[in-house]
């Protein structure tokens, strides 16, 4: 096992770029599926989570092969309708591969997605949605039996609620369905509107991505391209936060401010100083945070992802901040890891409430999963002493470069093996 060594308290200043949006290309991977030839991916993050994507890419036949932040794709005639279970159980954005395969095969087998544990999140919305548009399921000892019978056919779809995955599902289904299909609810998140772009440079007719109504005119057939995938909110949102924890100016280049309005708003209300330019965005955080309530929605509210942050972030705030997880119940493992750290934070329902301390300590925490692991970073950065966080690979499933990255800003940071 290996982890993550940080000596707080030192200020972190100066410039940082961040890469494609895992939450984008994971999608982008599964996409090129849809249409035989040579697709070529820039911007790509190598992250744990691509390359377990490309091995489920490279199970069902294509071949993905890496050259620095790029990722060619070479998608045969024929693929195979069985995905890789093992790998499938790892990483949830596997799912998507129902859609993908119902459209180019007619069938499809897979293991129910696994990821990160954050309490109860089921695929019915997914499987409801491919159901209207012909798809058949059955569930078989936690292996998913799919098919088409007689193809896929457009349907109106109104999902309960606008679930991410649920709608790029249906998406990367219905772009070659016969007919139209309209999709109502839909997701609104910048990421799922670059898949639509990208299924557009592809081919597909799609109007309303980044709506709530999606309309999606079925094609027969699609074609390769060459696409650069929209940059991480997510990355940029966490390295501007731990620059703010650590009470010191951090600019990313090369995102997209917009995608972050409302963490930003969130940011300035707890005391941080934030400029934005087209392409950049500086924050420097204060001696210590306001408290600021805040509540997790789906985009453009607060991403559920940047919540652990922002707690983190908070723990060592003025006052009693409260943050509202509306999206996973079971996403509250890490609270128990700041406040080994000196943090005073419990929760109450699907409430957390966090009485800011003024000062955080360094010790031996927990990184449960991805953005868990970020927030041990932010807070680690913030506090005084030396923290070590365990079980660091989970921050590479969604981070590239981290420790350069952190260093490049002036931050204490190895790893090391336990």
């Amino acid at each position: 096992m290996e982890a993550l060594q940080i000596t707080g308290g030192i200020p972190l200043n100066g410039s940082i770029g961040v890469l494609g949006a895992k939450n984008a290309v994971l999608k982008h991977l599964v996409a090129t599926l849809l249409a035989p030839g040579t697709h070529v991916l820039s911007n790509v993050p190598d992250i744990v989570d691509v390359r377990l994507m490309c091995e489920v890419l490279e199970h069902v036949g294509a071949r993905c092969v890496a050259d620095g932040t790029t990722r060619t794709v070479t998608v045969p005639e024929v693929l195979s309708a069985e995905a890789p279970l093992d790998v499938v159980r790892k990483m949830r954005a596997s799912i998507l591969v129902l859609g993908a395969l119902l459209t180019r095969v007619g069938s499809v087998r897979i293991a129910l997605p696994g990821g990160d544990d954050f309490g109860t999140r089921p695929i019915d919305m997914h499987l409801d949605g491919l159901a209207r548009l012909g798809a058949e399921f059955e569930s078989r000892d936690g292996v998913l039996y799919g098919e088409a019978p007689r193809g896929l056919i457009g349907a109106d779809v109104d999902l309960g609620f606008p679930s991410v995955g649920a709608t790029e599902n249906i998406l990367l289904a219905a772009v070659m369905a016969k007919g139209t299909t309209v999709l109502t609810n839909a997701a609104r998140e910048p990421e799922l509107e670059d898949l639509a772009s990208y299924l557009t440079a592809m081919g597909a007719k799609v109007v309303g991505a980044g709506t709530s109504r999606i309309e999606i005119h079925g094609v027969p057939e699609l074609v390769a391209a060459t696409y650069s995938v929209v940059p991480d909110r997510l990355e940029a949102g966490t390295y501007l936060l731990a620059g703010a924890a650590s009470r010191g100016e951090v600019t990313v280049v090369n995102c997209v401010p917009d995608h972050l309005r409302m963490e930003l708003s969130k940011m300035r209300a707890a005391g941080c100083d934030v400029t934005i330019g087209e392409s950049t965005i500086t924050v420097s955080g204060p001696e210590r945070p306001t408290a600021v309530d805040f509540a997790t929605l789906p985009y453009p509210g607060f991403h559920t992802d940047m919540h652990p942050q922002m707690v983190a972030f908070l723990a060592s705030g003025d006052g009693t901040s409260i943050m509202t997880e509306n999206l996973y119940s079971g996403r509250f493992r890490y609270i128990e890891m700041l406040n080994r750290m000196g943090a005073a934070i419990r929760t109450d329902g699907q409430h957390v409430v966090i009485d800011g301390q003024s000062t955080l300590v360094g010790a031996t925490v927990d990184a449960c999963d991805i953005r868990a692991g970020a927030a041990m970073v932010i807070a680690a950065l913030a506090a005084a002493g030396t923290t070590t966080i365990v079980d660091a690979s989970h921050l590479d499933r969604g981070y590239t470069d981290l420790e350069p990255k952190l260093k490049s800003l002036g931050a204490t940071i190895a790893r090391i093996a336990l």
